[in-house]
């Protein structure tokens, strides 16, 4: 047997690991490791089509208890690797499953890994010029493009703005989360901008900003679909969380209008003075699929001389449809746009982005330093919420060159198609019954058989309440036991559906982005619910 040679951290060793290689024979190493990476990793989530084993969160956390970090190296790159591919891969949730339609994380094509690790392997800081220095430069023509996609401006717009250090289109952000509270920054510090001996709210603070503008409070105003990371606006910005004032939806689950009218009159003629900070519009919820009707709200916005913020996290590359394209209309009319690189750009985790109708307005929140961001430089790190941050815009760009909007828009719209072609299976199905119909991808329903579907329509209030109250137990205990099965996965949500079932509900939510999804794989799907319903309770 041979004798295993003891790892020594010393300083011969710690070049080895830390330099890319030493010779032939370790490069040739190193590229037998990554494709241990590339293929074997690849190859165990193509045979492993089911979501993750089924072992429970308590078995797999008593493997995790050690929080001792060794003196010596532990193992080689070759023995972590292997022990990431064969006991960490099979534990994780396999996304690229055609099977995992629960979430808006899905599989990535192929190509990203390669280019994530160039991005990695090139280790480029895009918060400055003197660490990324064409990387800063490409990612100006990114944002440029996506802009572009959005609100459509004429040839000599870009030719002025796209390499202009004095303007701003964008920014890119970890994750949509940020790329929102970035928007609103914005949106407060140009609404309690400098004036008269004060200096804005970004330098003195929202108390001095509420009295130099005679006001006593800031509101978002946002539909009860909006995403949570609204209200953790509130709380970031000073104005406060119960600031974030929910709008009602419609039958269609889309911000209501004439609800949105009444707040807008009711804050006017509040005896408390008030600013209305943005209004936000959401292009594709992220419970239900759902668009605002943006041109509405956008004139609303322009009536009252409002931000109008919409949150595309979702729904933006739809743009790059043809055939679906117009379900954003309106959506050049806002003032910001967020959308999600991660999310419909199929990129890798994390990458968010923010737009701008007007080149000026981040102005507002730009910093500098004297051994950073320092005035008149290409430094993307002036006008951004993030510090350091990794070239995402890379992977963006070279995606785009891959892809081409017909090749994305071929995936946005196998996702609509299908989620369509599963709605109405749903509806053929006794035992499901459609709660929100897909206006993109996502669609909502629950087990819910026709007897039960025909007496709550019979029912009075209390009634309706007592036997929603069974299908939650019911629909909440087969979502979770096939999750733990491993093979497939629907995520759960609650929602309020006005004047049809009383209170919240418990529903699936479906999301369909992987292209190898297709009405096999979710009839399958409906299959195994049925099958684990009909073994728990019989109503």
């Amino acid at each position: 047997m041979e004798k295993k040679t003891k790892l020594v951290a010393d300083w011969q060793t710690l070049m080895r690991t830390f330099i890319n290689h030493e010779d032939d024979a370790s490069r040739s190493t190193l590229v037998k490791y990554m494709e241990q990476i590339f293929f074997g990793l690849h190859d165990f989530l193509k045979k492993h089509v089911g979501i993750t084993e089924e072992v429970s969160l308590k078995d797999l956390s008593k493997n995790f208890t050690n929080t001792l970090i060794s003196e010596n190296p532990e193992k080689k790159l070759a023995d972590v690797i292997t022990d990431l591919v064969e006991n960490i891969a099979p534990h994780a949730v396999n996304v690229t499953s055609p099977y995992f339609v629960g979430h808006m994380t899905s599989a990535i094509p192929f190509f990203m890994v390669h280019l994530k690790t160039i991005v990695a392997a090139l280790n480029q800081n895009v918060v400055k010029i003197e660490t990324s220095k064409v990387v800063s430069i490409l990612e100006k023509q990114v944002i440029a493009k996506i802009h572009r996609l959005i609100y459509e401006e004429d040839e000599s717009f870009y030719e002025r703005h796209v390499q202009n250090i004095r303007t701003t289109l964008g920014c890119f952000i970890e994750d949509g989360t940020l790329a929102n509270l970035t928007a609103f920054w914005i949106a407060r510090n140009s609404m309690l901008a400098p004036k008269n001996g004060f200096t804005g709210v970004e330098q003195e603070g929202i108390q001095a900003a509420y009295k130099a503008y005679q006001t006593e409070r800031c509101v978002i105003l946002v539909s009860r679909l909006g995403h949570y990371c609204v209200k953790k606006a509130g709380g970031l910005l000073g104005m406060g969380n119960q600031n974030i004032m929910i709008i009602d939806v419609d039958a269609d689950n889309r911000m209501d209008m004439d609800s949105l009218k009444k707040a807008i009159k009711d804050i006017k003629n509040s005896s408390i003075k008030t600013k209305i900070i943005a209004i936000v519009g959401i292009a594709g919820a992220t419970e239900t699929g759902t668009i605002d009707p943006l041109s509405e709200i956008g004139a609303i916005c322009a009536e009252n001389r409002i931000h109008f913020h919409i949150d595309a996290a979702w729904g933006g590359p739809t743009l790059m449809s043809e055939k679906y394209r117009h379900l954003l209309k309106g959506i050049k009319l806002a003032d910001s746009v967020t959308i999600d690189g991660h999310k419909q750009f199929y990129m890798p985790m994390g990458c968010g982005m923010v737009f701008f109708k007007d080149p000026s307005i981040m102005d507002s929140v730009s910093y500098h330093a004297n051994y950073v961001n320092r005035p008149g430089s290409v430094d993307l790190g002036i006008k951004s919420l993030a510090g350091s941050r990794e070239a995402s815009s890379i992977i963006l760009d070279s995606a785009l060159k891959i892809m081409g909007s017909k090749g994305y828009a071929l995936l946005i719209e196998h996702g609509i198609d299908i989620c369509s072609e599963f709605a109405g299976e749903i509806e053929k199905r006794p035992d499901f019954q459609l709660i929100t119909r897909p206006e993109l991808n996502i669609l909502t329903y629950r087990i819910c058989p026709f007897h039960i579907q025909s007496m709550l329509a019979q029912s009075n209030p209390e009634q309706i309440c007592s036997i929603n109250k069974k299908l939650n137990k019911i629909n909440t205990a087969v979502q979770r036991l096939q999750r733990e099965a491993g093979k497939s996965f629907v995520s759960r949500t609650k929602l309020k559906i006005s004047n049809r079932h009383g209170k919240d509900i418990v529903v699936f939510r479906c999301v369909i982005m992987n292209p190898m999804t297709n009405m096999k794989i979710l009839n399958e799907i409906l299959d195994e619910q049925e099958e684990i319903f009909r073994g728990i309770e019989e109503l």
